[in-house]
């Protein structure tokens, strides 16, 4: 099931920009990719990889590509519901609930992700490798594994009272 980005009313936030060489008989060819996260702050997000030229084509191309893989995210109030590890290549991303007013404690391009998917209190723990795109697809993994007491409650047939006990 595609989320339709037209409908929402999308942030954008330039996560990493990397120059690229590729070297070739006449000398090296320059290129840029753009590590691009988009989020309307209220529980969709998104992140798109652009490679171009020019700084501004890569980044154009890299939202484009961000809207494409959108992503409903579960969240309980300002916080998510529970404790998840979010897992990508050697990168791994602990997020936890927090208390309201706690602000998002995160680092650098797990911030961008949480904060454009509306996220306003958690806490988060980068475990392993602290390449910015792995991390990114680590945190987005993440989210994607968040599930409300409520969802849960639906998929087995029985009462949020029942699960929480």
């Amino acid at each position: 099931m595609r989320i339709d980005p037209s409908k929402l009313n999308l942030k954008e936030k330039v996560v990493y920009i990397n120059r690229v060489t590729k070297v070739v008989k006449g000398g090296r060819n320059f290129r840029f990719s753009a590590l691009v996260v988009v989020g309307d702050e209220n529980g969709h997000v998104g992140v798109g990889i652009g490679k171009a030229v020019e700084v501004p084509e890569a980044i154009r191309k890299g939202i484009e590509d961000a809207k494409k893989n959108l992503i409903k995210v579960s969240l309980t109030g300002t916080t998510v519901p529970h404790d998840v590890v979010g897992e990508f290549g050697a990168s791994s991303v602990l997020i936890m609930p927090a208390n309201e007013g706690t602000g998002v404690i995160a680092g650098g391009p797990v911030r961008a992700v949480l904060e454009l998917a509306g996220i306003k209190d958690v806490r988060a723990k980068s475990l392993g490798s602290n390449n910015p795109r792995n991390m990114v697809n680590a945190t987005i993994n993440g989210l994607s594994k968040l599930r409300t007491p409520e969802e849960i409650a639906k998929l087995r047939g029985k009462t949020v009272e029942e699960i929480l006990g």
